[in-house]
């Protein structure tokens, strides 16, 4: 086996290794946990499930359609990006950070593809169950991604710092203050770790890529203007010749 086949039955086995470990937890925690319900592992780590339309961490952009559509397409762009990545030798290590990155995000993807069809969405303290197609509580594409881990690292009361409070971004005196209160799932962690580890490990790489792809991209341009020069000068020949054509008659 070469190695550009190597590489890419790596980058498959780790996609599927990742969606398949995202998958199981969350239909675990959608299937035995009622919406907001928290169970506390340590004073610093808890699950709590939580449901969002948006994209990592909760964050939301745009409409649901215009989201989902989003991810199939950078989707679609990684896994065109790390076939080519990989017929140009990059290192192992590279092709292993962008296919998590991909896993990631077609792991959230499966969520609102398809969340919203096969699950119903009942009341706490009930907990969601499959249905049958067209029984969900959304339609494809609609489906909300479950988020779960939860990391409140410190947690304080803010104190009463006069002028101070009032600042932007300061909480207010007496306020509940959490550090680090994000709630996300496996994909969330898997895509945000695979992207610092690119920045760290494979700066240089990227900056190369993106480099070859303005060049390619230029080089086509050129190749295309030079076609272009060249059909106009044909034809210009062609023009001039038939002239002289008629000239001599």
């Amino acid at each position: 086996m070469t190695k550009h086949k190597k590489q890419l039955l790596i980058s498959a086995i780790i996609i599927l290794a990742v969606l398949v470990i995202d998958q199981a937890i969350k239909i675990a925690v959608k299937t035995s946990m009622y919406a907001g319900e928290r169970v506390e592992i340590c004073s610093w780590f808890k699950l709590l499930f939580i449901e969002n339309n948006g994209m990592a961490f909760g964050w939301e952009l745009g409409g649901k359609y215009f989201l989902t559509s989003f991810r199939i397409i950078a989707v679609t762009i990684i896994g065109w990006f790390i076939v080519r990545t990989v017929r140009k030798g990059a290192p192992t290590g590279f092709i292993v950070c962008l296919s998590l990155v991909l896993a990631g995000a077609a792991g959230n993807i499966i969520d609102c593809l398809f969340y919203g069809v096969v699950f119903n969405a009942p009341a706490p303290p009930d907990v969601a169950q499959f249905v049958s197609p067209g029984e969900g509580y959304s339609s494809i594409m609609l489906g909300r991604v479950v988020d779960m881990f939860y990391f409140p690292l410190a947690e304080w009361e803010m104190p009463d710092w006069g002028w101070v409070n009032s600042l932007p971004l300061v909480p207010q005196a007496g306020e509940h203050c959490v550090f680090f209160s994000a709630i996300f799932n496996f994909a969330d962690a898997v895509i945000s770790c695979s992207i610092v580890a690119l920045f760290i490990c494979y700066h240089k790489r990227l900056s190369l890529s993106l480099a070859s792809k303005a060049e390619d991209k230029e080089s086509t341009e050129k190749a295309d203007d030079d076609k272009i020069s060249t059909t106009l000068d044909d034809e210009e020949k062609s023009a001039n010749s038939d002239e002289e054509n008629t000239q001599v008659e």
